[in-house]
């Protein structure tokens, strides 16, 4: 390393240690300094959902280069970064093209049977609680070119995100996973929370990296936003440019029904990126090829899906040990298939599906919201389908099968795997630490 390069290193080592020892709440005064966000971008910007194959493969090519770059991920040999959760059709990709060029992307991650990343390893419960629904912001990345221009392109692709967020895809809360040495950034820019106060030092979908899980409520933000930014000048006042400023620079999707998700993913498109391209598919355990035939069911699309295990699918998702439990649950629809919540109770669990006891016919073969209460403080709250009905011993019951579980049901199921007598069992509801 040069002596220039060396001397730079060393100085910029030392001001982060120095900047680390000061109160927080002055550290976050700091970066709210920094802000400085243009409310007429240039012209040749354009904000829009990446749609086409040129404009996924230039965002997937992009987020691969920098996640290589930070560590993230191994280089791999399509050059991009591909991922289950980008083959979802309640995944939709933000891009910033300059000369229309991708200089900039983000992933909004919305809640679907195969979930999003961070719930594996973080606890949503208190975000649940609040109703509304969940969105991760994942796969961000902004060209090397932009990256020292005072947020150029990353506060505008941020205003973006907001816009789409509260205006169409129905989303109340953000999630995020980041590494440690960026969250003080989501933290006092836009007043994400953190979901704990520990560090997972091992997140897996980062490739090890360690990270920290945060939320923002954005119904609550525009209000914390107003406080925190009164006084400030127009262009380092974020209330201002995300709540009151209109970017022309931003392509808001057309659409023809009130939809709420904007898919744009093709059979030919998946069968590129995830067959031909990357091997995705070809890396999926059993259950989760499973679960896309479920998501995707209709016949052009189950031809570029991954083959199906021999022993199909309610085969597939059953093999695994059950529990006798009682635990009341309930039951609900975003599509208005249910009018009111149906409440039933779950005497049976697995790592993937439970049975329940109900008292009304369940709608087969649809997505539902499920609230599922395992302990005195402990609340799971699922994606499931309701896959049989059958009765016994006079009473009906109903076997549903799991999206992707959340971290209370995981540890909940982990605890019932580890019990071996009575007592075992009987504290299995507590958690373990």
């Amino acid at each position: 390393m040069p002596a220039l390069a060396r001397l730079r290193f060393y100085l910029n080592q030392t001001a982060r240690k120095l900047f680390s020892l000061l109160p927080q709440k002055s550290r976050h005064n700091v970066y709210r300094s920094f802000v400085d966000c243009d409310s007429a971008p240039n012209k040749r910007l354009v904000l829009k959902i990446a749609e086409t194959r040129e404009e996924l493969e230039a965002c997937f090519k992009l987020l691969h280069d920098a996640y290589v770059g930070s560590g993230f991920m191994t280089p791999d040999p399509s050059g991009m970064r591909v991922t289950i959760y980008h083959a979802l059709p309640t995944t939709t990709t933000l891009c910033a093209k300059f000369d229309d060029q991708v200089v900039g992307t983000l992933s909004l991650i919305r809640e679907s049977a195969i979930g999003f990343p961070l719930q594996r390893i973080f606890d949503l419960t208190g975000v649940r609680e609040k109703e509304g629904n969940i969105a991760e912001v994942s796969a961000l990345a902004v060209h090397p070119r932009f990256r020292r221009t005072g947020g150029t392109i990353l506060f505008p692709l941020m205003k973006f995100m907001y816009e789409y967020c509260t205006t169409f895809f129905d989303t109340r809360h953000l999630v995020i996973a980041v590494n440690p040495r960026h969250i003080e950034m989501y933290e006092s820019l836009l007043f994400f929370r953190r979901l704990t106060a520990n560090i997972v030092e091992n997140y897996d979908f980062v490739n090890g990296a360690p990270a920290v899980g945060a939320t923002l409520d954005l119904k609550h933000a525009p209000e914390i936003l107003r406080k925190a930014y009164a006084g400030k000048t127009q262009n380092r006042n974020l209330y201002h440019y995300f709540v009151e400023t209109r970017l022309p620079n931003i392509q808001i999707p057309h659409r023809r029904f009130f939809t709420t998700n904007d898919p744009v993913l093709t059979p030919d498109l998946i069968d590129y990126f995830f067959n031909k391209k990357t091997t995705v598919f070809a890396e999926l355990s059993d259950r989760k090829k499973a679960l896309l035939h479920l998501i995707y069911d209709l016949p052009d699309y189950q031809k570029v899906l991954p083959p199906l295990p021999d022993q199909g699918v309610a085969r597939q998702m059953r093999q695994h040990r059950r529990f006798s439990v009682k635990c009341p649950a309930k039951l609900a629809n975003a599509n208005a298939l249910i009018d009111k919540p149906i409440a039933v109770e779950v005497n049976e669990v697995s790592r993937y599906g439970f049975r329940a006891r109900v008292g009304q016919q369940i709608p087969v073969d649809v997505w539902l919201n499920a609230t599922v209460q395992l302990g005195l403080h402990e609340i799971s709250r699922l994606t499931v389908q309701a896959v049989q009905e059958r009765g016994l011993d006079n009473q009906h019951y109903c076997g549903f099968r799991i999206g992707e579980p959340d971290l209370v049901w995981r540890k909940f199921v982990s605890a019932l795997y580890e019990g071996h007598t009575h007592g075992d069992l009987d504290q299995a509801t507590q958690f373990l630490p």
